[in-house]
C-alpha cells in the first residue's frame, strides 16, 4: 500500500489479505508512522492484527518491491503511456504461471495508491503491468481494501485451482446420525401418518382417493428421506392433526374410521 493516509484502512487490507491465506503487508510512506498499531487500524483488522504487527513500513517502492520478481499496479484508469495492461483475473494467471516457473525465487506484489488519488504514474512504471479490476466504469472507485481484497481473492483462487486444493469446505467424512438415509419402514410409517394428517383435514378423501396415495408414495421414495426429515414431516402430520381436532373434535378418529372403510371396499 502505497502512502495510505487511514488506519481503518490499514487494518482493513490486513483482514482482507489474511482471509485469503496471504501476510506480507508491505506500507510506503504511510501518513501515520505508527498507523499498525493505529486503535482504528486494530479494529477493522478484526483478528488480523498479526498480520499489522508484522506489517513492513519503507520509505519508498523501491523498497517495498526489493523481493518482489513480479509487480502489478492496481489502477482505475487507462494509462496511455506504462506497463501493458491486463485485468485482475489475468494478474492471477500470470502470477500463478510466474511461480510456478520460479518456485524457488518468484515472488508477486500487488500494487495499491493511496484512498484519493490512487497510484502516481511513477509508481506505475515501477511495476511490470498495470492491473484493472472491471468494475462499473461509471463508477469504477474502489475502497483500497475493497480492491485488496478482490485481489487477494483472484490469486487464492488461482492458486487453489492450480495446486487441484478444494475450494469449499470438507466436514472430512463426518456424518451427523440425523442425515443418514431412514429405513424403508420408517417411510411407509410417514406415509400412514400423512395420510391421516390429509384426511383429518379433508385434503384426501379416502373413498376417493385417486391417486394421491401413490403419488405422494412416489414422492416419498424419490425424496430419500433421512432420519432427521422423516421426523420433522411426521412432526408437521402431528400438528396437522392436532389442528384439525381442535377444529372439529373427533377429526382423527373419523379419518381412522374412513381409511378403514375404504380399505375394506378396496378389499384391503
Amino acid at each position: 500500500m502505497v502512502r495510505p493516509s487511514h488506519p481503518g484502512n490499514v487494518g482493513a487490507a490486513a483482514r482482507a489479505i489474511k482471509t485469503m491465506g496471504f501476510s506480507d503487508l508491505r506500507l510506503v510512506a504511510p501518513k501515520q508512522a505508527d498507523v499498525a498499531g493505529h486503535p482504528e487500524a486494530h479494529a477493522l483488522a478484526s483478528g488480523a492484527t498479526d498480520v499489522l504487527a508484522q506489517a513492513r513500513i519503507v520509505p519508498t517502492l523501491t523498497d517495498a518491491l526489493e523481493s518482489a520478481t513480479l509487480s502489478f499496479a492496481m489502477t482505475a484508469r487507462p494509462r496511455v503511456i506504462g506497463p501493458p495492461a491486463c485485468d485482475i483475473r489475468e494478474a492471477a494467471r500470470l502470477s500463478v504461471e510466474h511461480l510456478r516457473q520460479h518456485p524457488d525465487h518468484g515472488g508477486v506484489a500487488i500494487v495499491l495508491g493511496t484512498e484519493r488519488a490512487g497510484l502516481e504514474n511513477d509508481d506505475v512504471t515501477a511495476c511490470q503491468y498495470t492491473c484493472h479490476i472491471p468494475a462499473n466504469p461509471e463508477y469504477s472507485s474502489l475502497n483500497v481494501a475493497q480492491a485488496l481484497q478482490l485481489s487477494a481473492w483472484e490469486l487464492r483462487y488461482a492458486l487453489l485451482d492450480a495446486a487441484q486444493a478444494p475450494l469449499i469446505p470438507t466436514t472430512d467424512g463426518k456424518v451427523l446420525a440425523g442425515d443418514l438415509p431412514a429405513a424403508i419402514d420408517s417411510v411407509h410409517a410417514l406415509l400412514r401418518h400423512l395420510e391421516q394428517a390429509l384426511v383429518a383435514i379433508r385434503f384426501l378423501d379416502p373413498a376417493h382417493p385417486k391417486k394421491l396415495v401413490q403419488r405422494m408414495h412416489r414422492l416419498l421414495n424419490r425424496a430419500m428421506l433421512s432420519m432427521d426429515e422423516v421426523d420433522m414431516l411426521r412432526g408437521m402430520c402431528t400438528a396437522m392433526i392436532k389442528t384439525a381436532e381442535q377444529a372439529e373434535p373427533g377429526a382423527l378418529q373419523r379419518a381412522l374410521e374412513q381409511m378403514q372403510a375404504a380399505l375394506r371396499s378396496r378389499g384391503g
